[in-house]
């Protein structure tokens, strides 16, 4: 040690003395130990006096955590809990989906003849009828344009038919032998040549009329229209890609949803076989029923991303509330489950080993019961369990501070 460096030579001093002073305190000092020691090896009295101390005397607690043999609270008395009974009822088994909302039909009106607007006869937002006026273009040009074609067509019938009356005396002529053949054909090609002229002729004045009864914009569809797209006086286009106001067909309105693919060979079967799929249409917080309506089709294809089929059904909407492109919840009734086992939703807890609820015993004390979940309807779950029977009392409140086995109280049971 003479030839260690001296700060390392003071550091083991501290450390001697330090261990030393630890040492006195230890075995001078045993009441300023920890709780969690146990008695020293020399303390032999203090444990035999707790051993064979005086009958009256009670061992006193040495740590841990207390236990209750019963498994009820930490004061060994019973814990206490609401019960319900289990019932037999008919079920629906129902599917949750998000669905969009679509209309039947969406058609964009526009002028079919390029002209300025004379006039709007809807008001936006409005219902309207199929084949309803909507808007009227300037027609004046296009009725100059039928009086032309008119005028032609008159003009080719008078040339017909002073050909044909020309043909007919020619055939006459022929017949008496005081004319040549040659000028009857002539003449009789004179007349297919100006009847032609007369159809084309009558074409073009279909044409004028048609470009003229596009000036009258009408419904294509019925449904509600959308707002305006072109103001009064403004030179409109057929060529507009936004038109004059957009129609959507909203009775009956269509919505669009996905189901799991596992639902998709019962849905099939009911759809094959004429059976109506019931869906109904929530808002957003499942507190208010929208409408309701039945499935109409399904997609062509499994959406592999998802593992989802899309459903489309229609919704009746005579109210009007529902709109395009808007969201809500679907309901959708697959089946319904007769005179099955079901538990209150609040009796079922679940867990790492799945789902099961407490069921109450003759001596006051829970058992747990795995349950297999099936269908929820309102505050009642169906499930399947070949231990659970009807009319046994299941633990609905109080269950997060018991396990099987527990020692529970009823304070609050349903009636039978």
């Amino acid at each position: 040690m003479l030839n260690m460096p001296r700060p390392r030579l003071l550091s083991v001093v501290l450390i001697a003395l330090l261990l030393a002073a630890v040492a006195v305190l230890w075995w001078g000092f045993p009441d300023l130990r920890p709780a969690w020691v146990g008695p020293a090896a020399n303390d032999g009295a203090t444990v035999r006096e707790g051993a064979s101390g005086k009958s009256g005397d009670k061992p006193k607690y040495s740590g841990g955590r207390p236990g209750n043999k019963d498994m009820g609270d930490s004061t060994g008395k019973p814990t206490p809990v609401s019960t319900d009974l289990v019932k037999r009822m008919d079920m629906v088994v129902n599917v949750q989906a998000l669905g969009t909302m679509t209309a039947m039909n969406t058609a964009i009106v526009r002028s079919q003849v390029d002209g300025v607007l004379k006039s709007l006869r809807f008001t936006e937002g409005q219902q309207v009828q199929a084949g309803q006026l909507l808007a009227e273009i300037d027609a004046r040009a296009f009725e100059a344009q039928l009086n032309l074609a008119l005028g032609q067509l008159a003009r080719d019938n008078a040339q017909l038919l002073n050909a044909q009356l020309d043909l007919q005396r020619y055939q006459d002529l022929l017949k008496k032998d005081a004319i040549a053949r040659q000028q009857v054909e002539t003449q009789a090609a004179l007349v297919a040549q100006l009847q032609g002229t007369v159809q084309a002729d009558q074409a073009n004045v279909d044409a004028a009329k048609l470009q003229l009864s596009y000036t009258r914009v009408t419904a294509p569809i019925s449904g509600r229209l959308g707002l305006k797209q072109a103001e009064l006086g403004s030179l409109v286009r057929a060529s507009d890609p936004s038109g004059l106001v957009s129609i959507t067909q909203t009775q009956p309105m269509a919505v669009v949803f996905a189901v799991p693919e596992m639902h998709v060979p019962l849905i099939m079967r009911k759809l094959k076989s004429g059976q109506a799929l019931p869906v109904q249409a929530w808002d957003r917080e499942r507190k208010q029923r929208l409408a309701s309506g039945r499935v109409n089709t399904t997609d062509n294809a499994i959406d592999v991303t998802t593992g989802t089929l899309k459903l489309k059904a229609s919704l009746d909407n005579r109210d009007g509330q529902l709109f395009p492109n808007q969201f809500a919840q679907i309901e959708l009734q697959l089946d319904t489950l007769k005179n099955t086992l079901v538990v209150p939703s609040a009796s079922v807890q679940r867990g790492a080993q799945g789902s099961m609820v407490l069921v109450i015993q003759a001596d006051s004390t829970v058992n747990a019961v795995p349950v297999q979940l099936l269908s929820a309807q309102d505050d009642w779950q169906a499930v399947q369990s070949d231990a659970l029977k009807e009319g046994d009392s299941v633990v609905t409140d109080g269950a997060d501070r018991l396990r099987s086995g527990s020692k529970v109280e009823v304070v609050k049971a349903a009636k039978p």
